[in-house]
């Protein structure tokens, strides 16, 4: 009985090391983005990214809680606008800030604190097409620090997160392209 858990012990010892190993050959930093087409002017998507009293209308999170605790400080939108939030176990915790906004990008600063701390940099990038649209961009980037690098051994950080801006995007279009929105 000695020898077997000796043997399970080193077993799994080496698999740690594998894993540890395999992780730290993961790149430093990631990048996710998705784009859109959006029937409408440049001029009526921008608010949606740059007020955040308006990010409850798209958000792909929103529904996580909806109880969720969100306090809006800093200017009224664009540079210097923070939203902050206090959620269940499911949208956890964490504060945004827009660092620059200019008519067609618009640059956020994201802080996570629960689930686990993270930091992560995100921008969207409003392109106006011939036909009057606009095709919005997405993205957030950030580094990959050895717990991330795991964890994305088995997903990565593009199947987790892409699917959400995708939701996001087909909220926003929905909500940009109708006449009775802001």
């Amino acid at each position: 009985m000695r020898k077997f858990f000796g043997w399970l012990v080193g077993l799994v010892t080496l698999v740690v090391i594998v894993v540890l190993i395999a992780a730290s050959q993961k790149p430093d930093t990631y990048r996710v983005e998705r784009g859109i087409d959006i029937n409408a002017p440049s001029s009526k998507v921008a608010p949606l990214v740059q007020d955040f009293h308006y990010f409850a209308l798209w958000s792909p999170w929103q529904h996580l809680d909806p109880k969720m605790k969100e306090t809006y400080s800093g200017a009224a939108s664009g540079v210097g606008a923070v939203l902050a939030w206090e959620g269940n176990k499911d949208a956890g915790s964490g504060r945004m800030e827009i660092l620059r906004a200019v008519p067609l990008e618009t640059d956020v600063k994201l802080d996570f604190y629960k689930p686990f701390e993270s930091s992560s940099s995100v921008t969207y990038t409003m392109t106006p097409l011939a036909s009057g649209g606009t095709h919005v961009v997405w993205s957030m980037s950030g580094a990959m620090h050895l717990p991330e690098k795991v964890m994305c051994l088995f997903k990565n950080m593009d199947a987790m997160i892409g699917p959400d801006f995708e939701r996001g995007l087909a909220k926003m279009k929905q909500v940009a392209e109708d006449p009775t929105q802001p």
